[in-house]
Formats: C-alpha cells, sequence, structure tokens
C-alpha cells in the first residue's frame, strides 16, 4: 500500500480488519487467556487512546469480560506458562474507566503467580514451568509491563526491581558479545538440546524474540520511578541493543531478517512481526529522547517497509503478510522453515502497536 494515510489510520483498518473478521468472543486462541489476544488487544488499546472511538473500548471489554468471570475469577488459562499472564494489561484501564472491583482481583491473581514464580539460581523466571531453568526473551514482555503496571498502581515497589532483574539477566546470559543481539533462549542448566554446553544459549537471534525485548524495556520504564536506582543502566541498555538491532536493518527495504543476524543466509526472509517490532521500540525509545535523532530514520525506514508489503483487502481492511507463527526455540533451519501467515494475532498486533509508536515519534518530534 502507498503510504499516503496517517499512521493512525493504518492501526484504526489493522484493529477494523479483525474486528470484521472476529467477534471478541472466537478471538483465536478462542476462550483462552493467552498473549495473541492480549498482543492484538493492548495495539488495539493504544489506537482507542489516539481516537476516542468507543467500538474499541467495547471489544476489549467483551473479550476481557468473556474470560474473566463476575467474581474476577480467570476461567481458562494455564497459569504455569508466562504467555498467559500477559492479559492482565488490559485490566489496568477497565479497572480505572469503571471502578469494578471484577477487574482487580485477576491483577492480584496474576500478581500472587509471578511472585512465587519458579526461577533459576540467578533470580530469572522460567519462562514455563515446563521447560526448567530457561529464559526466553518473549518472557520479558509477557510478565514485564504487567509487573511494572502493577508496581506503579499498587505501590509495590519490589517489582521494579523483579523487571529490571529479569532484563538484566537476560542482558548478561543470552547477550553474544561480539554484536549485541540476544540469542532466543537461555538454558542455565545447559540440559536441553539446543543450549551451547559452554554459555547455554541457543543457536539463533529469531527476530520477534528480539523484538519483544526492546518493546518490554522500553515500555516498563514508563511506569517505573523516575528516580529509580538503575534506571540509566536500563537506557544504556536500550541504546546499545537498539544500535545493535539498526545494523541489521535492510537497507534496501528497510525491514528485519527472520533470523536477524543472517540475511545472507540461506532460506532466511523478511519477517513482518519482527519488523514491526523493532519500529515499535525504536520509534517509542527516540520519543522518549532516549536514543539520538538519527534513529528517527531508522524508525522511518522500517515502518515505510512495512507498509509496503501490507495490502488493501477489497473490503476496508489490509492483510499483513509474511508473519512467522508462534515459534518455540530451535536452529536456523527450524526458524526459517516455521509456516508463514497473514493476520494473526500478534503479527497484526505487532503492526498496529508500530503504528501507534511510529505516529507518537512523528508528533513528538514536530513539537
Amino acid at each position: 500500500m502507498e503510504n499516503t494515510l496517517s499512521p493512525i489510520d493504518y492501526a484504526r483498518m489493522g484493529c477494523d480488519t479483525l474486528m470484521k473478521k472476529f467477534s471478541a468472543d472466537t478471538l483465536p486462541p478462542a476462550g483462552l487467556f493467552h498473549y495473541h489476544q492480549g498482543v492484538f488487544l493492548s495495539g488495539m488499546e493504544k489506537t482507542l487512546a489516539h481516537t476516542g472511538e468507543r467500538k474499541y473500548a467495547d471489544y476489549i471489554k467483551s473479550w476481557v469480560d468473556g474470560i474473566i468471570s463476575p467474581d474476577g475469577e480467570i476461567t481458562n488459562y494455564v497459569k504455569e506458562r508466562l504467555d498467559d499472564l500477559q492479559p492482565g494489561i488490559l485490566l489496568y484501564r477497565l479497572l480505572d474507566e469503571t471502578g469494578d472491583k471484577r477487574y482487580e482481583k485477576p491483577l492480584h491473581t496474576i500478581y500472587g503467580h509471578l511472585k512465587n514464580w519458579p526461577k533459576n539460581q540467578h533470580g530469572g523466571f522460567w519462562h514455563k514451568y515446563e521447560h526448567p531453568n530457561q529464559m526466553w526473551l518473549d518472557g520479558l514482555y509477557m510478565a514485564g509491563p504487567f509487573l511494572a503496571m502493577y508496581g506503579a498502581r499498587f505501590g509495590e515497589e519490589r517489582c521494579f526491581d523483579e523487571v529490571y532483574t529479569q532484563a538484566k539477566i537476560m542482558w548478561d546470559n543470552n547477550r553474544n558479545s561480539e554484536t549485541d543481539l540476544l540469542y532466543h533462549a537461555w538454558d542455565e542448566s545447559r540440559a536441553e538440546s539446543w543450549a551451547d554446553p559452554i554459555t547455554g544459549c541457543s543457536p539463533e537471534c529469531w527476530g520477534r524474540a528480539l523484538g519483544w525485548y526492546i518493546v518490554a524495556m522500553v515500555t516498563v520504564l514508563d511506569y517505573f520511578p523516575s528516580d529509580y536506582a538503575h534506571r540509566g543502566e536500563m537506557i544504556d541498555i536500550i541504546r546499545t541493543y537498539a544500535a545493535a538491532i539498526a545494523r541489521y536493518q535492510d537497507e534496501k527495504t528497510g525491514l528485519w531478517y527472520q533470523v536477524t543476524d543472517k540475511p545472507d543466509g540461506e532460506g532466511n526472509w523478511l519477517e513482518t512481526s519482527c519488523s514491526s517490532l523493532f519500529v515499535a521500540g525504536i520509534a517509542s525509545a527516540a520519543a522518549r529522547g532516549y536514543l539520538g535523532e538519527e534513529y528517527a530514520d531508522i524508525a522511518r525506514r522500517g515502518f515505510e517497509g512495512v507498509i509496503s508489503v501490507i495490502s488493501a483487502d477489497g473490503e476496508g481492511g489490509i492483510t499483513v503478510p509474511n508473519i512467522c507463527i508462534g515459534t518455540g526455540v530451535g536452529d536456523y533451519d527450524f526458524y526459517i522453515h516455521r509456516p508463514v501467515v497473514e493476520n494473526d494475532l500478534h503479527g497484526m498486533g505487532a503492526f498496529v502497536i508500530a503504528c501507534c509508536e511510529y505516529y507518537d515519534m512523528i508528533m513528538k518530534g514536530s513539537e
């Protein structure tokens, strides 16, 4: 599509496309409290903040009300997976707007899970109970923003230290010291088949996992106290990490590859959800002054690259292509041969979030 509409126009079109396809109660995986819905609906929530269109508020509320019982219980989730706690971020605005305590109780429930979450010897959250001692980059996005918001809302200062600890453990242990990119996962025990026997890291830097990390890092700082002791250190990590991501932006398209640090790898391909998350993370960091002005151009080229591959569906909606399906940890061949889909929730969610964050950046730059 030609870049003739505003980023918020595109965000609106992304939301409307999936609203037309799915009623709130059938958002896949239907009936499950899960990050697929959480990512998309958090993008919709950002679109709501920019447009004020109540249809978005009503849709989000309808989904939440279908999965949270009248007495504030989450009716269907796997509480032993970080992925199934992420949608808790949707409850804060609903609580603020309605004052209904049914939206507060699950916040405390989720926080209770995280207070007692199993950790490796470094203090890092296991990504899932079924994967002992493993930290996946995805986990910072699944738990970090929720904890930061909880700490700010309920005065639980330990939440900020917990988020910092998780981010720092990943930075110290998942990082390739030569590129400053992060490997998808780290197994402290070195027991998993993919774990390097010396470092414990998985073999590849998978794009969408890298994207979760930078978006989470910028998001959580919005809720941290301005004088938080490790705030400067976290901004330094964002700066180093953003520079590493920028080095692997495809010069021709502005996009990024599925296996981000191997653009010339056989069979590697330009992936839309990671590109969207990189745009979102870099744009939001630039808007907040964490990154220099040169990053605005990196975000612009990335955003225009994403817009160049989406298409109109002929019915007023859009199609976002080249999205890797939900993915575990593996080797190079595993990632490049993952099925490719269009308009799935975390792909569309990443796109809508990118639109909103990019819009905020360019508006900030025009002030």
